[in-house]
């Protein structure tokens, strides 16, 4: 494993991580259902890489609101917002709001045929926002499976 990546990774998913029904909504989950995903996903998280985040909450919305100058259309099944792990300096510490980690509800919903569709694109999406914490950019996920 390369010095480079956090404890823990690179983590190979078991299955396909594309949209899995492009098409339109195709399961329903109520957000205490979507929640249970979300939280056991972070659960399913190895303890050695879960002691290393530092100072980041995770949140469910149902849908990312592009912001001014984004396209109207963007469409994200997660988000992160914040300073990556390997980008934090001394400074850091003083007084910095935590990082957030964002899942949005409604487009992994309509990717996704079934409740073990939903289960493993939210274990995927939530890794994937996890590894950004980390460092870990877009590029080096897509190689590693996690695009």
């Amino acid at each position: 494993m390369p010095a480079s990546l956090p404890p823990g990774l690179p983590i190979v998913p078991e299955g396909p991580i594309e949209p899995l029904h492009p098409s339109g909504p195709r399961f329903d989950m109520s957000a205490d259902d979507f929640e249970v995903a979300v939280q056991d996903a972070l659960d399913s998280i190895p303890d050695k890489l879960a002691r290393a985040m530092d100072n980041v909450a995770v949140f469910i919305e149902d849908e990312y609101v592009p912001k001014p100058g984004e396209d109207p259309d963007t469409v994200l099944l997660g988000l992160y917002e914040g300073v990556p792990l390997t980008e934090r300096d001394s400074w850091w510490d003083a007084g910095s709001l935590p990082d957030r980690i964002t899942i949005f509800r409604m487009p992994i919903l309509e990717i996704c045929g079934s409740r073990e569709d939903v289960i493993h694109e939210v274990a995927v999406t939530v890794v994937h926002e996890i590894a950004h914490h980390f460092g870990i950019d877009d590029d080096r996920l897509h190689e590693l499976g996690w695009g």
